[in-house]
């Protein structure tokens, strides 16, 4: 048995057998180091960033510690946006899915309040938001958090950096005083130490660091003339064709040319960034993770609490102002013990960055010539397509409802059917791009729960 099988833990055969159903089979170092102590019901301050694996950490230790007959709220998520949250919500879903009838939900601002406060009222076993929404909640007595025993602040510095440290402090006064509270943050800012201290009785400090060896990550650089970066990066997906990549760009209309450039060129790609209203973005997200686009064209900002675990590419479209964020973005890629690429496309006006990029390094970087990298016939299509449905959690529609018309009425192999993503109002769902066209092309409707629903591309 692998010493970072979970075998070790105490948490049941029960739960280990699920946890390899839905592919856990090997604990990440922050998992291995954190999840001992957080199973003991200990105060765990964690040093982890983003992809090393903490929502499972602290989703398996605040799943153990749900009592089911209780239909208040046991545990309480705080994250710094509504995308981390949501993504920590889904994936604490499928890690309990061994629990029948747990009740998880997200609250954040930009969906409806009525929703939440409705969902709230028949009962929830556990809460993840952000911290503005989950204060108003509290403050207008829909959320009662007075017998929350497990507290969970996941990214935490970011949240302080957001200025949210009034709204954690007054959210976690009005918890219980004696709880297990778990603390995550991507570093150990004084500030963090701070809170740690006024949130945390003898906390168990773990530190997983990240850093990007060359035979994980392979870094290229290009020098490209003025006004011919966009027929150099569409160059560089011709040769390298990645099935999955994240460009990053400075501004929201470079983001958005970038995105045309690629699909005229058979490149599918979404772009995503600040003027996209709530619902546009999760449109975009929800393909981008189902495979039915290849690529993503984002500004720093728009990406924040993205959780994007499994690119072959990280560009660069323009090197960005410090070395920190460069390694942070090209961090995105080479996880899980997969390798990645790094592409940077940059003129000459960039090249002081770069100076800064190598002293960070410590160690020069080879700038590499476009000719010797040749285009060939592009190779790469979505693996999916995502349909939209025009119905969701309040017309009681379920993953199997809908896997079950697909089947059952239009005929298309349950094989073929990916994620199941069910929204309030509406849901998505990706069906492989090898049978969309022959079972889907003429239907704009579905059965679903002997009702109606529209049914089309997202």
């Amino acid at each position: 048995m692998s010493e970072n099988s979970f075998d070790n833990l105490i948490i049941g055969p029960e739960v280990v057998e699920h946890l390899k159903h839905i592919g856990y089979t090997e604990m990440t170092t922050i998992q291995a180091e954190s999840l001992p102590h957080i199973l003991e019901g200990k105060d765990v301050l964690a040093k982890s960033k983003t992809g090393s694996g903490k929502t499972a950490a602290f989703g398996l230790g605040v799943l153990k510690n749900i009592h089911l007959e209780d239909m208040f709220p046991q545990a309480l998520i705080l994250c710094p946006t509504r995308e981390l949250a949501e993504q920590v919500t889904t994936e604490i879903r499928k890690l309990g899915r061994y629990l029948q009838n747990l009740k998880i939900l997200s609250v954040c601002g930009g969906t409806s309040e009525e929703h939440q406060v409705k969902s709230l009222s028949y009962g929830v076993h556990i809460v993840v938001g952000t911290p503005g929404r989950v204060m108003r909640l509290i403050k207008n007595k829909s959320l009662q958090v007075n017998e929350v025993s497990t507290f969970v602040l996941d990214e935490a510095d970011r949240m302080l950096d957001m200025g949210f440290f009034d709204d954690i402090d007054w959210i976690e006064s009005q918890t219980l005083e004696r709880k297990q509270t778990l603390l995550f943050s991507a570093t150990y800012t004084d500030e963090i130490i701070d809170l740690s201290k006024d949130f945390q009785h003898e906390a168990v400090e773990v530190s997983v660091d990240e850093t990007h060896e060359d035979e994980v990550i392979k870094e290229y650089f290009f020098s490209a003339i003025k006004g011919q970066q966009q027929e150099a990066l569409v160059q560089l997906f011709k040769h390298f064709q990645p099935q999955s990549s994240l460009i990053f760009c400075k501004t929201k209309i470079q983001c958005e040319e970038i995105a045309k450039v690629l699909n005229k060129a058979g490149i599918k790609s979404l772009a995503i960034h600040g003027d996209l209203d709530q619902n546009k973005r999760t449109n975009v997200l929800t393909q981008f993770e189902n495979n039915s686009c290849l690529t993503l064209v984002a500004t720093d900002v728009a990406a924040r609490g993205l959780d994007i675990t499994d690119l072959d590419a990280v560009i660069n479209y323009g090197l960005p102002n410090n070395p920190e964020t460069y390694t942070h973005r090209i961090g995105r890629t080479g996880r899980a013990g997969k390798k990645g690429i790094a592409l940077n496309i940059f003129t000459e006006r960039d090249h002081y960055k770069l100076d800064e990029i190598e002293e960070s390094l410590n160690q020069s970087v080879e700038i590499l010539d476009l000719e010797n990298f040749p285009e060939s016939e592009l190779n790469i299509s979505p693996l999916t397509t995502t349909y939209f449905i025009s119905g969701g959690r309040k017309d009681k529609i379920r993953p199997g409802d809908i896997l079950g018309a697909l089947v059952g009425e239009v005929g298309v192999d349950g094989k073929a059917v990916g994620n199941i993503n069910i929204q309030n109002v509406f849901s998505y769902v990706a069906i492989s791009s090898e049978v969309t066209n022959d079972y889907l092309s003429g239907f704009q409707k579905i059965k679903i729960k002997k009702r109606n629903f529209k049914i089309g591309p997202a």
